[in-house]
């Protein structure tokens, strides 16, 4: 059994994967900005913590993060404001990985996206630019972290029931449900093997855990 902490644990992606880590034994924190969501959090097995990771600073979010085995990085601005993105997809996120960090938190799983590259190809007049912009940030100041981290970059997410089968590098948009990106991100945190690894993902043929270990 692990501690789990889990940043933006309202999101559809958390609430599925609460679940699972819940059933499978794992303790589990969720943290969430909105209290009038901690009763949904509750009924997935998960322990709802609430705090602002946008305003938090890094000592906040050491004595946050501190005590748990692994941090799962969910959250989100959900973009439309530019300045936001920036500040908790990019910034935020960063502070939580120097957090885990400074509290001796080794093992973090970003849930970023299928296109998060250097090169990720999104002109800067582009709407879709600062989220683009802010997930590469965060993912190459993870990368260059002491952490055992994996980053996961599921393609275009889709209310589809889930399959237990992807795909690992996939053409085109990568199209995956909600659902399997939760059941990637629980088979992540029960495979210590996966540290050090960016696993690009869609919808595929391949069982979960044997795409993983391919």
């Amino acid at each position: 059994m692990a501690r789990v902490l889990i940043f933006g644990g309202h999101g559809k992606v958390a609430l599925l994967l609460e679940a699972l880590l819940a059933e499978r034994g794992h303790a589990v924190t969720a943290v969430i900005r909105n209290p009038a969501h901690e009763a949904e959090v509750a009924a997935t097995g998960a322990v709802p913590l609430v705090a602002d990771v946008e305003t938090s600073d890094l000592a906040q979010l050491t004595n946050l993060v501190a005590g748990n085995d692994i941090v799962v990085w969910s959250a989100g601005a959900g973009g439309g404001d530019p300045d936001r993105t920036y500040a908790v997809d990019r910034d935020a996120a960063i502070r939580s990985m120097d957090a885990a960090t400074a509290a001796g938190v080794r093992r973090y799983i970003m849930v970023s996206w299928i296109g998060s590259r250097a090169d990720h190809g999104v002109p800067p007049d582009n709407s879709f630019f600062p989220y683009a912009d802010a997930k590469w940030a965060a993912d190459a100041h993870l990368q260059a972290s002491a952490l055992d981290w994996t980053i996961l970059g599921p393609g275009t997410l889709t209310l589809d029931p889930p399959t237990g089968r992807i795909q690992i590098d996939p053409a085109g948009r990568g199209e995956v449900s909600r659902a399997d990106v939760a059941a990637v991100v629980a088979a992540v945190v029960d495979d210590p093997a996966t540290a050090g690894r960016s696993i690009r993902f869609g919808n595929g043929d391949q069982p979960i855990a044997d795409a993983l270990a391919s």
